[in-house]
């Protein structure tokens, strides 16, 4: 439970750029009649629904599109051998000064988006001026020379490469739940590992019919847009508040991991505070609080999301660590397994889910795609990549460790290895700059109740981020069972984003144009998904309270 900015954010221009872009737009009526550029023209054959107005962002949220755009890292690194177009400059300002901006409604008049036509902008301008500016297309204009048209400047909306999405869909799905498979498979035994395969390919299909619910209307982009043209607006909202809820929790997962992990480095730690003794959990727990409460309150994320396109990166690499402490360190392996565990498999289903937990950004990397054609086949590779990658690690854990894997293979590792300390290193460092992207679309969902005039605007953002870091501490203290707490979020939340959702949807928006096979699969799949929920719902939430009453 890893974009660009959004393109329907807004900016302010300087009185150089307006200049330069009067002298533009005059060109493009002449050429082109008010048209977008020719890539975008290129891209409508692809997919031409979404070059229609969109009617689904007005209401709550708003924030959604350009907040998980940030979360899930379109503006991560150039990477030449994946074909991902150049990037310009992303701009300077990384403070949060955007968020001032949000209550200076006199700048309002000279913000302008030349790619919306202007009832577009009546619509979006009350919400997309408290979200963070990203660089005008135009800054690189200078006075006197005619602008040119820009295709590849910055991997907005519809010029994503096929290999930028792929990044992008790993880096979402490949996250912190590649560290309990090992654990999984010791809940679970052998046998239950067949769930992760029957999860992958169900949520593979689930993950196509997202993109068949985006197609079905113009304006769709979002996962929200499809809960709205679901259900109504009680969708929308339903399925927000459920998408929210997920990437809460996951933040509540790493503090948990963090305080996990460094404890594991430095088991003695301690503070004492008069009365007060702090144990190494609490005190890691604390400081990774502190660590990571100023990167919330900044609104340009664009650094963080730079450095968190990483994540693919330290995957493989805890991944290569766990591998080498197993056969060249010779480790070992352990002899007793277990084949099938039913008492706690349901806890195992939690687990498996939560590697899943990517459709929440599925719609918005389909949507930002050059060629939104080749979404099944990024999706495909994503899966494919991810899910060897969970078996490679759930065997070679569970062989390694047996019956005393614990929920993160991570703390099973010797600690004097080499391997160990840059696995262990590489898993703290990397939630540390996914935190505030995780958190920041909470917050901007919450930040869209305060009126955009108002004079404390700024202090009311600040303490809302505020409050829900904390609150993530709290919770991560008051329950510090990493493994149980993520099959808890697998099974409540995941389910219902990855397998129940989509079919529903699917079938409401599509009613009457699908097939019955089409229609008996989302049943099955529904079913599924909602067995699989409740029973490891029941089990995690017992298994949480049975360890809090020891």
């Amino acid at each position: 439970m890893n974009n660009s900015v959004s393109d329907h954010s807004f900016y302010i221009e300087s009185d150089e750029e307006e200049d330069a872009q009067k002298e533009f737009d005059k060109g493009e009526g002449n050429n082109n009649d008010g048209n977008v550029s020719d890539y975008s023209d290129s891209s409508a054959d692809d997919n031409p629904q979404q070059n229609k107005p969109s009617s689904y962002n007005t209401s709550w949220p708003q924030s959604y599109r350009q907040s998980i755009d940030l979360y899930s890292s379109v503006p991560s690194p150039s990477i030449g051998f994946l074909g991902t177009p150049t990037l310009s400059r992303f701009g300077s300002s990384f403070l949060s000064s955007s968020l001032t901006r949000r209550h200076t409604p006199e700048t309002l008049p000279t913000v302008t988006k030349p790619l919306l036509d202007e009832q577009q902008q009546q619509q979006r301008r009350s919400s997309h001026s408290l979200l963070p500016p990203i660089p005008s297309r135009r800054s690189s204009i200078k006075k006197g020379e005619k602008p040119s048209k820009v295709s590849h400047e910055l991997p907005n909306s519809h010029q994503c490469s096929y290999g930028q999405s792929l990044l992008n869909g790993i880096n979402v799905l490949c996250g912190v739940g590649i560290l309990s498979t090992p654990y999984a498979v010791k809940e679970g035994g052998w046998a239950g590992l067949s769930i992760l395969f029957v999860f992958a390919v169900l949520s593979f299909y689930t993950g196509i019919l997202l993109r068949y619910c985006l197609d079905s209307e113009p304006g769709l982009e979002t996962y929200p847009d499809i809960g709205q043209a679901a259900f109504g607006k009680a969708g929308r909202i339903a399925v927000s508040v459920i998408l929210y809820a997920e990437l809460y929790a996951c933040c509540i997962e790493y503090i948990i991991l963090e305080s996990d992990n460094l404890s594991s480095l430095f088991p003695n730690a301690h503070l004492s505070l008069g009365s007060f003794n702090l144990n190494s959990h609490i005190l890691f727990a604390l400081m990774t609080t502190v660590a990571v409460l100023p990167t919330v309150w900044l609104r340009d994320l664009s650094v963080l999301s730079y450095i968190s396109a990483g994540g693919v990166i330290a995957s493989v690499l805890v991944v290569l660590c766990l591998f080498w402490a197993g056969l060249v360190d010779e480790v070992g392996f352990q002899s007793k397994e277990t084949t099938l565990n039913l008492a706690t498999l349901p806890v195992a289903i939690g687990l498996y889910g939560y590697c899943y937990s990517g459709h929440a950004v599925f719609p918005n990397i389909y949507t930002s795609m050059a060629r939104p054609s080749q979404y099944p086949a990024v999706l495909l590779t994503c899966f494919g990549v991810c899910t060897l990658m969970f078996t490679g690690v759930a065997v070679m854990g569970y062989k390694m460790f047996g019956e005393s894997t614990l929920s993160q293979f991570t703390l099973n590792m010797p600690q004097d290895l080499v391997a160990t300390k840059i696995a262990v290193w590489t898993t703290v460092v990397n939630p540390l700059t996914k935190y505030a992207l995780t958190m920041s679309p909470v917050a901007m969902s919450l930040e869209e109740f305060i009126p955009a005039n108002h004079s404390k605007s700024f202090i009311y953002c600040v303490f809302i981020r505020t409050a829900l870091v904390v609150s993530t501490l709290i919770v991560g203290l008051a329950i510090p069972f990493f493994g149980l707490v993520m099959s808890l979020i697998g099974s409540l939340l995941t389910m219902l984003v990855t397998l129940i959702l989509p079919c529903a949807c699917f079938l409401s928006i599509l009613r009457g144009k699908i097939t019955r096979f089409q229609a008996a699969l989302c049943s099955i799949i529904i079913t599924v998904g909602v067995i699989s929920s409740a029973f490891g719902t029941y089990s995690a939430l017992a298994k949480i309270v049975e360890n809090l009453s020891h």
